[in-house]
């Protein structure tokens, strides 16, 4: 699926959702604001709003502009109030001079984005979470071609077995990390760990693969899974869940110690809990607790407050865990906070 594609379905989606919430302005919101060529749509909703997913409610549509929804660098956004609530929209005036319409060749690719897209896109294929049952069914390499004993771009492997394919195009991976639930440390499933891509030259047991791009070695045993078409995820608009969900930061991805705004984080919720791709969510730092050292009984104890500490977008669901996008964060962020419904 193109950008052009995604951002028109994006426009549809949003422009006709309807979210029934009081709509807060942030305290130190601008009056109007210089679309730059690295913000997003999101970035642009946070400086105005206190809920960036707000933003199709007071958005103001402009006659001069064939569709406002479109917004480009170098577009001059404004805030206005009608009947006491607040409307954005673009500029008609600047230090007290009109602007004159702009006409311009409107191509979506120029559009700023709504989501730092190159934060994403290295997950929306790979790395994948896998269950025990998956691993176990799954194709393995058994041996290379010309009696290599590893395997690197431009190698043939030999795979058991692909006798009806699925596809022409495949991952190799290598089993990782196991994720458990936090509390009843159930097994949730193992992280995909990318070794290379494959294409398929001849199906059978065992079939033929051609190697096209590797990361790492490729070793007897590792697994393969036909490859997805990452753009798919891209399909998503960003909205608060329609009901209460909690869930807790079990890991965070790409080699990343401190959380922050836009790293790929893992919560402990996925599709059988109700979370799609698209919803906003707070994460709650986790109250410390603390021994009350003024306590009339001796060594006390006393849990602090759970603090709102950033937003997140689930853009990959699976089955029973999701990755998430960090939006934006105004505090320290760990693995174990929590996850909740805004």
């Amino acid at each position: 699926m193109t950008f052009r594609t995604f951002f028109g379905l994006f426009l549809i989606f949003f422009s006709n959702i309807i979210w029934a919430e009081e709509i807060k302005l942030k305290p130190s919101h601008p009056s109007e604001y210089t679309v730059k060529q690295s913000d997003t749509l999101w970035d642009i909703s946070a400086k105005f709003l206190q809920n960036p997913w707000n933003w199709s409610e007071v958005w103001n549509k402009n006659a001069d502009i064939e569709n406002p929804n479109l917004i480009f660098p170098g577009d001059i956004i404004s805030l206005s109030f009608i009947n006491g609530k607040p409307q954005l929209g673009f500029a008609k005036h600047r230090n007290g001079k009109l602007l004159a319409p702009r006409v311009r060749d409107i191509d979506t690719q120029d559009a700023i984005r709504i989501i730092p897209i190159e934060a994403i896109a290295p997950f929306l294929s790979s790395p994948k979470i896998v269950n025990q049952q998956e691993i176990d069914s799954a194709p393995y390499v058994v041996d290379f071609a010309k009696e290599h004993l590893l395997g690197g771009a431009g190698d043939r492997i030999y795979v058991r077995s692909i006798n009806t394919p699925k596809s022409l195009s495949y991952t190799v991976y290598r089993k990782g990390k196991e994720f458990l639930h936090p509390e009843t440390k159930d097994p949730l499933g193992y992280e995909a760990n990318y070794i290379a891509d494959a294409v398929l030259q001849d199906s059978g047991d065992p079939a033929t693969l051609k190697i096209v791009k590797s990361r790492d070695v490729i070793r007897k045993g590792d697994k393969l899974m036909p490859t997805e078409d990452g753009q798919v995820a891209l399909n998503f608009f960003p909205r608060p869940p329609e009901t209460q969900i909690k869930a807790s930061i079990i890991s965070v991805l790409d080699g990343v110690s401190q959380i922050g705004q836009h790293n790929i984080v893992v919560i402990d919720k996925g599709s059988a809990d109700g979370v799609e791709s698209g919803y906003v969510m707070k994460i709650l730092q986790r109250g410390k607790t603390i021994k009350d050292a003024y306590a009339k009984l001796k060594n006390d104890e006393v849990t602090l407050p759970n603090e709102e500490a950033a937003i997140l977008m689930t853009f990959r669901v699976f089955e029973r865990i999701s990755y998430a996008l960090v939006m934006n964060a105004k505090d320290a962020i760990h693995v174990s906070d929590y996850v909740v419904t805004p």
